[in-house]
C-alpha cells in the first residue's frame, strides 16, 4: 500500500560519452527524463527529429514486412504461444544482428518490393477477367471486334440495352434511319443486352450511326483479332499471370527464415529513435550534456555509483521540490499488486494520496466472488490460470502476469462463495444425480451458509453489510489522509461526522421492527431511538456549519453545508448499488439451472447422457464467460465509484522511464 518515493537525479557528463551514457541508462529502465533547465549562450538543445523520424520510418518499414510475411508464411504457433512474452536476447546476439541491420533493412525493403509486385500480379487477374467476360458474348463472331468497313460497306458492332429480336430490332432501324438496304444478325441476347452485327452500304453510313446513337447502341471491347482467339488468349494470360503470382509468392516465402532478424531490427530502430528523442531534450555545450530526471529513490544512490564507475560524469541526488509533482510508480505485495492495473484504468494517486490498491484488493475478490458465486466455475478459474502461471509465469510480461494472478485470486474467492451458496455449475450435482441415477429431490450440494435463490432478503442484507463496510472503510481511508496532512478538524469534520450520522441512522432504523423484519434480522430495542435521534440531529447540524467552512459569508457557507448534508442521498443510492450483487450472483445461479434442466429433457438413456453433455459444457462455457465479464465490469464499478468516490481522487502521471521499449526481444541488464 505505497507510492514508491522518488528523488531527482541530476547527471553532468562528457559529450564524447552521451551515446555510451544514454545507452547504459536505455538498458536499466530507471530513469525518467524530465528536464527543467533552458537554453541559454553556453547549454542548448540539438534538435535531433530527423534522424529520429528516419529510425521510426525504418521501424515501420520491418513492421510492414514482418505483416507481409505474417499474410504469406504464416507462423504456426499454439494457442498460448501469446502468453509467453518477448523473447531475452543476449549481448553477443544484439551486437550480431545490431551489425547487420542495414543489411537486414535491404532484405525488408526486398520483401516490400516483392510484395508490391505480387499486389500488381493479383490485381491483373481481375482485370483479365473482366476483359473475357465482355468477350464472351462474342463468341460466335468470326471477325475482329474492331473492323468498321470494307471497300464498299460500313460495319458496325456493339451492344444495345435490354433484349431485342432481329425482327423488331430491323424495324426500329428502318424507322429511325429511313434506309431500307442492310444486313445484321444477332450474336447474343439476354434480358441486359442485345450484341448486335451490322452491314450497310457506305452511302448509308452516316444515317445508320445516328440511328443506332439514338437506340443507345454501344461499342465492343476493341480487339484486332476474332473474339474466340482473344479469349484464348486471355487465357494463356491468366495462366502466365497466376503462375507469376505463385512465383513471387514464393520469393516472400524464401525470407521466413529471416523474420526473428526482421523482428529485432524493428525493436532497434524504435530504442534508437526513443533515444534521439531524449538526446533532443538534452541541453548540451560543446564538450558537456546535462541530463536530469526521476528516479525511484531506492534506487537513485546505486544508480548514481553505477553511473561514476562507469563514466566520468557528476552526479546529484536531491528531493523533488515542493511545486513538483513526481511520477507515479505503485509497490505492493503480491496479493494486492494484480490490482495495481485496476487502480491505474481509473488514475494513479495524486500528490499526498494514498495509493489505493492494497485496500482496493480486501473487497475486490471477494466482490467478483460473491457475483460469480459458483464453486465449478471458481475451480475452472484458478486452475486455468494456476496452470498458466506454473508453465508461462517467467516469461510472461508483467502485465500479463498480474492479470492472471487476479483472476486466479477471484477464482478462489468464487469457489468459496460457490460452496458457501451450495452453487456447483449451478444445480448440477442433483439434477445429474436425479436424472442419471434416481436419486430423490433432497439429493445434491448443500449450502455451506445458505442459498440465496431460497433467501433473497437475507442476500440483499448480507449486501447491504458488505455495501457498508467497503465505504465506511473508504471514509476511513480519507481519514488517514487527512490526520496524515496534519488536518484533524477537517477530519473530524468531514469524517467522524458522517460515521455519526449515518450509524446512528442505521441504528435508529433497526429499531423498527417492520424495517428489521424486512432485512430478516433482529430489531434494535426501542430504547436506543431517543439517543439515535439525538446524534443525528447533533451531526447534521454539524455537517450544515462546517460543510461550507472554506466561504466567509455565513449565507453561503449554510447554503453549501445544507448541500453537503444532502450528500446522504448520495450514501443512499451508493448502498444500493450494491443489489447488483445479489442479481449478477442470483443470474449466475439460474443461467446454470436452466441449461443443466435443458440437458436433462433427454432422460437417463445414452443419447440423452450425449445431449446432457453437450447442452452442459456449451451452456456453462457461455455461463461463465458472459457473468464472469460481468462480475469483472461491475467490480470494477462498486470499486470506482463506491469505494473510490468516498476518499480517492488521482491524477498522477505514471512512472515512465528511459527504457528499451520493445515489441519483440527484451535485452538482459549486463548490456
Amino acid at each position: 500500500m505505497s507510492v514508491v518515493p522518488m528523488k531527482r537525479i541530476s547527471v553532468a557528463a562528457m559529450k564524447a560519452d552521451r551515446k555510451a551514457v544514454l545507452e547504459y541508462l536505455q538498458v536499466l529502465g530507471a530513469v525518467q527524463i524530465s528536464i527543467r533547465g533552458k537554453e541559454d549562450d553556453v547549454f542548448r538543445k540539438t534538435d535531433m527529429s530527423k534522424s529520429q523520424q528516419v529510425f521510426l520510418k525504418n521501424s515501420d518499414k520491418a513492421e510492414d514486412a514482418l505483416a507481409v510475411l505474417k499474410r504469406m508464411a504464416p507462423e504456426k504457433t499454439g494457442l498460448l504461444a501469446s502468453l509467453e512474452g518477448r523473447k531475452e536476447l543476449s549481448r553477443e546476439a544484439f551486437d550480431q544482428w545490431a551489425g547487420k541491420s542495414a543489411e537486414i533493412l535491404a532484405v525488408c525493403a526486398k520483401i516490400l518490393e516483392t510484395e508490391k509486385e505480387y499486389a500488381d500480379l493479383v490485381s491483373r487477374i481481375p482485370k483479365l477477367e473482366d476483359q473475357k467476360k465482355a468477350l464472351e458474348p462474342w463468341m460466335k463472331l468470326d471477325i475482329p471486334l474492331d473492323l468498321s468497313e470494307t471497300r464498299t460497306c460500313a460495319v458496325f458492332t456493339g451492344t444495345l440495352q435490354g433484349e431485342y429480336l432481329l425482327d423488331e430490332f430491323y424495324t426500329q432501324l428502318k424507322k429511325l434511319s429511313k434506309v431500307e438496304t442492310f444486313h445484321g444478325d444477332i450474336i447474343f441476347s439476354d434480358a441486359t443486352q442485345t450484341c448486335i452485327f451490322l452491314v450497310c452500304e457506305r452511302k448509308d453510313q452516316a444515317a445508320v450511326r445516328e440511328a443506332l446513337r439514338r437506340m443507345n447502341f454501344a461499342a465492343p471491347p476493341v480487339t484486332g483479332m476474332n473474339p474466340a482467339q482473344r479469349i484464348k488468349e486471355i487465357e494463356e494470360e491468366i495462366a502466365r499471370t497466376q503462375t507469376e503470382i505463385e512465383k513471387t509468392a514464393g520469393k516472400i516465402r524464401s525470407y521466413a527464415d529471416r523474420r526473428e532478424e526482421i523482428r529485432f531490427v524493428s525493436d532497434y530502430f524504435a530504442i534508437r529513435a526513443e533515444k534521439y528523442g531524449v538526446i533532443s531534450q538534452l541541453l548540451q555545450s560543446r564538450r558537456v550534456f546535462f541530463l536530469e530526471g526521476f528516479v525511484p529513490a531506492a534506487q537513485a544512490q546505486d544508480l548514481a555509483s553505477r553511473l561514476e564507475r562507469r563514466f566520468d560524469v557528476a552526479v546529484e541526488i536531491k528531493n523533488p521540490g515542493k511545486k513538483e509533482k513526481p511520477p507515479i510508480l505503485l509497490k505492493n505485495n503480491g496479493f494486492a499488486s494484480p490490482l495495481e492495473g485496476v487502480t491505474e484504468s481509473y488514475s494513479l494517486p495524486g500528490k499526498k494520496e494514498i495509493d489505493p490498491t492494497f485496500l482496493s484488493s480486501l473487497f475486490y475478490y471477494i466482490l467478483f466472488g460473491i457475483m460469480l458465486s459458483d464453486a465449478g466455475y471458481g475451480i475452472l478459474l484458478f486452475v486455468a490460470t494456476g496452470v498458466i502461471l506454473v508453465k508461462f509465469g517467467g516469461k510472461m510480461e508483467e502485465g500479463m502476469k498480474k492479470t492472471m494472478r487476479m483472476f486466479f485470486f477471484c477464482g478462489i474467492a468464487t469457489t468459496f462463495w460457490g460452496f458457501m451458496f451450495g452453487s456447483f455449475f449451478g444445480d448440477a450435482v442433483s439434477v445429474i444425480g436425479q436424472t442419471f441415477f434416481g436419486k430423490g429431490t433432497d439429493f445434491g450440494l448443500k449450502p455451506l451458509w445458505f442459498a440465496p435463490l431460497d433467501e433473497p432478503m437475507r442476500m440483499l442484507t448480507f449486501c447491504f453489510i458488505i455495501a457498508l463496510i467497503h465505504m465506511f472503510v473508504g471514509l476511513g481511508a480519507k481519514a488517514y489522509m487527512l490526520i496524515k496532512e496534519k488536518k484533524i478538524m477537517d477530519m473530524v469534520y468531514d469524517v467522524v461526522l458522517w460515521y455519526v450520522l449515518l450509524i446512528s441512522c442505521i441504528v435508529f432504523l433497526l429499531t423498527v421492527p417492520t424495517m428489521a423484519e424486512m432485512l430478516s434480522v433482529s430489531s434494535l430495542p426501542a430504547s436506543l431511538k431517543t439517543p439515535m435521534m439525538v446524534l443525528m440531529v447533533i451531526s447534521a447540524v454539524g455537517i450544515i456549519l462546517t460543510g461550507g467552512r472554506e466561504s466567509k459569508n455565513w449565507v453561503k457557507r449554510i447554503l453549501k453545508g445544507l448541500y453537503a448534508l444532502y450528500g446522504i442521498s448520495g450514501w443512499l443510492s451508493d448502498i444500493l448499488s450494491y443489489s447488483r450483487l445479489l442479481a449478477l450472483g442470483l443470474a449466475t445461479g439460474v443461467i446454470a439451472q436452466v441449461f443443466n434442466s435443458m440437458g436433462s429433457m433427454g432422460g437417463s438413456s445414452i443419447p440423452g447422457a450425449v445431449m446432457f453433455i453437450v447442452v452442459f459444457l456449451i451452456g456453462n462455457v457461455l455461463n461463465l464467460a458472459i457473468n464472469a465479464l460481468g462480475a469483472y465490469v461491475h467490480t470494477n464499478r462498486l470499486t470506482y465509484v463506491e469505494f473510490f468516490g468516498k476518499f480517492y481522487e488521482g491524477g498522477g502521471k505514471k512512472f515512465r522511464p528511459f527504457a528499451a521499449n520493445t515489441k519483440y526481444y527484451k535485452f538482459k541488464e549486463e548490456m
